[in-house]
């Protein structure tokens, strides 16, 4: 219970009327009896009002709240909750409601004002947006009640249990649904090159078209049928792919609301949900959590929604990278030849031991090191070096990115496939060097 500006009023009203009055007492000026009573008989009043005010506060009963919630929440989008309120009052009301977000949810549009009608319901919404991955628990509600003299707030904590789980930015993926593979991938800024050559999987057998190349040709059909026939081949199907995902303490490095790390996820995600389209198995391993996380290669449209469940929670930890332990669980794990994606924040100091892990693991896999790159760098490249505190941060960026440009060309020297990307850009350069890849018949 606290007190409204109206009672507050009426007491700076009573006190203007006192302070006059002691003031003319203590210098001995004369004042009417009746004003004394006067001032008296108003403070009493309003007394009295006051306590009947708070005791009817009190007895009044409190609204029920039910909050509409949606069961999943994609990271850093806004959505809206819906939150219902039903009551039995007999006159109409304006209440202060006021909903309690968990910590990781950025809210707009609270509190509220909300005018309550005899016999309806009232339903007001708001709008949260998630900047952490995860499960969330929304346990109570915040409403102010007016006293019907209104002299009094009266706050009644509600207690309403609603839970939700914020998933990676899964709304763009989905979005892609709607459109054919090549149409939205372009639309993502994918870069597809010319196929060169034919695919490796048997398709069917046709006649032969103009533009054709002569090795198509099956000369036993053309014989049979005495017209010119061609094998038709499709891009090879049903491989491998399984996310190295480094999850230690350099993919926590943060250039905008999204940590490295759930760039990389989200980046995970869209050549996850490339890659099933086409027909190939997708899984990950994560690795430097607590405890690593293995969800096995499988095909078909289900597992993305297996991969969302499997991660949404998943979060980057203090550990440093062991990747020679990495490498050792994931091959004891698969067996089959995969596309084995390692996602990564490189530095000069990985040189041996990450060439040793890539290496293992490129006898029995292909092997594709994305390395994340911070933004900062390339802007503190860019910006004009004026003073000497600006030359100082200048030349240590310079020196950083020539120590990891030595580590790329020391890792391609050994054959390894590198790719060193902008973490808002990773996605579609994953995409991006997939398709060629597959394009090829080199996966």
């Amino acid at each position: 219970m606290k007190p409204t500006r109206l009672l507050l009023i009426w007491l700076g009203a009573l006190a203007s009327l006192f302070i006059p009055l002691g003031a003319a007492r203590a210098l001995g000026v004369a004042i009417a009896p009746r004003l004394d009573s006067v001032a008296w008989g108003l403070l009493l009043a309003l007394l009295l009002l006051t306590l009947l005010d708070a005791l009817r506060a009190l007895r009044m009963s409190s609204p029920q709240v039910h909050r509409h919630l949606p069961g999943s929440l994609p990271l850093g989008r806004w959505s809206d909750v819906q939150l219902e309120i039903r009551h039995d009052y007999q006159q109409a009301l304006d209440i202060q409601l006021f909903d309690h977000p968990p910590q990781g949810l950025v809210f707009e549009h609270l509190p509220q004002t909300v005018s309550l009608e005899p016999e309806h319901a009232s339903q007001v919404s708001y709008s949260v947006r998630p900047v952490q991955r995860g499960h969330f628990d929304f346990s109570q509600c915040e409403v102010n009640l007016p006293s019907p003299l209104g002299l009094w707030s009266s706050r009644r904590l509600l207690q309403v249990r609603d839970s939700t789980r914020v998933y990676p930015d899964f709304a763009r993926l989905y979005g892609g649904q709607l459109l054919a593979v090549d149409n939205w991938l372009s639309q993502l800024g994918v870069r597809q090159r010319q196929r060169r050559g034919l695919g490796l999987e048997f398709n069917q057998l046709r006649e032969f078209r103009e533009g054709d190349s002569l090795r198509q040709i099956d000369w036993k059909a053309t014989a049979r049928q005495r017209t010119p026939i061609a094998r038709e081949y499709q891009d090879e199907r049903d491989q491998q792919i399984i996310f190295m995902l480094d999850c230690g303490r350099r993919m926590r490095s943060q250039d905008d609301e999204l940590a490295h790390f759930d760039h990389a996820l989200n980046a995970c995600l869209l050549l996850s949900y490339v890659a099933l389209r086409q027909g190939d198995a997708v899984g990950l391993y994560s690795f430097a959590a607590s405890p690593s996380r293995y969800l096995a290669p499988v095909k078909g449209a289900a597992q993305l929604s297996v991969l969302l469940n499997g991660v949404y929670d998943l979060q980057s930890s203090q550990r440093p990278a062991d990747y020679q332990a990495a490498a050792n669980e994931l091959l004891a794990r698969q067996k089959r030849r995969a596309l084995v994606v390692l996602v990564t924040n490189l530095r000069d100091e990985d040189d041996q031991e990450l060439l040793t892990a890539v290496k293992r693991i490129g006898r029995q896999h292909r092997v594709l090191v994305a390395s994340l790159r911070e933004e900062v760098l390339d802007q503190v490249r860019q910006n004009p070096v004026q003073t000497l505190p600006e030359a100082l941060v200048y030349s240590s960026a310079i020196n950083y990115l020539n120590g990891r440009t030595e580590l790329h060309e020391r890792l391609s020297a050994h054959g390894i496939a590198l790719l060193d990307a902008r973490p808002g850009e990773l996605g579609p350069e994953l995409v991006s060097r997939y398709m060629n890849w597959k394009k090829a018949g080199s996966l």
